[in-house]
């Protein structure tokens, strides 16, 4: 008797660790092969990386001057104001500002500052309005007075600068804008185009639910 009993003890153990066995396999069949439900959320990058593309486009300062002045000119279309910007080692703005019941020639030359966003700020080196000696404070303040000016440049006396905010530019192909980099002395200006795929009529939630 007391063999027998020592015999179904050991088998009771030989298929309890059996049973172990088969348990832990059964967990690391069912963990590999089963199926998995995506439920995570994209985040609004994510989800924006999956409706659009991104070019990055170089040119040089003469193409970029032509278009920013072109855009000037349609700017300053039909009223009394008069100024250009000039691309050249720095940003020169060259107009004409009306200061004690006149005007007098405006020369403003600022340093491109690319913000992480793809902003830029230009920051004043030099500023003169003709002979007269007057701050660079209150130059400024004239500037933003009567400088007419796109709704998403801004014009900072306190600071001696002027914030382009590039990428609220309203654009009619509804591509959006950043700029990457400037070096004016160079000649290198890159600049981001992030291209919406329904400005191309494109839909890929369309094509996702054909596949």
């Amino acid at each position: 008797m007391p063999k027998q009993e020592q015999k179904n003890k050991w088998k009771l153990r030989f298929y309890l660790l059996v049973g172990i066995n088969a348990a832990i396999l059964v967990t690391i069949l069912l963990l590999i092969f089963w199926p998995v439900s995506d439920t995570t959320v994209p985040s609004n990058e994510s989800q924006e990386e999956l409706e659009s593309s991104e070019f990055t486009v170089r040119t040089t300062k003469e193409n970029l001057n032509e278009l920013i002045n072109a855009y000037v000119g349609k700017l300053l279309q039909n009223t009394s104001h008069e100024y250009e910007i000039s691309l050249e080692e720095d940003v020169h703005l060259v107009g004409e500002l009306p200061v004690f019941s006149t005007t007098v020639p405006l020369s403003v030359h600022l340093e491109p500052l690319v913000q992480e966003n793809g902003d830029v700020v230009l920051k004043q080196n030099s500023i003169s309005v003709g002979l007269l000696e007057l701050p660079n404070q209150k130059i400024m303040e004239y500037m933003q007075k009567y400088l007419p000016m796109p709704g998403w440049v801004t014009i900072n006396p306190k600071e001696e600068e002027i914030y382009i905010a590039v990428t609220e530019m309203d654009i009619r192909s509804n591509f959006q804008v950043e700029v990457e980099h400037i070096d004016l002395p160079a000649n290198n200006i890159a600049i981001k185009l992030k291209v919406p795929y329904k400005t191309l009529g494109i839909d890929l939630q369309k094509y996702e639910q054909q596949d």
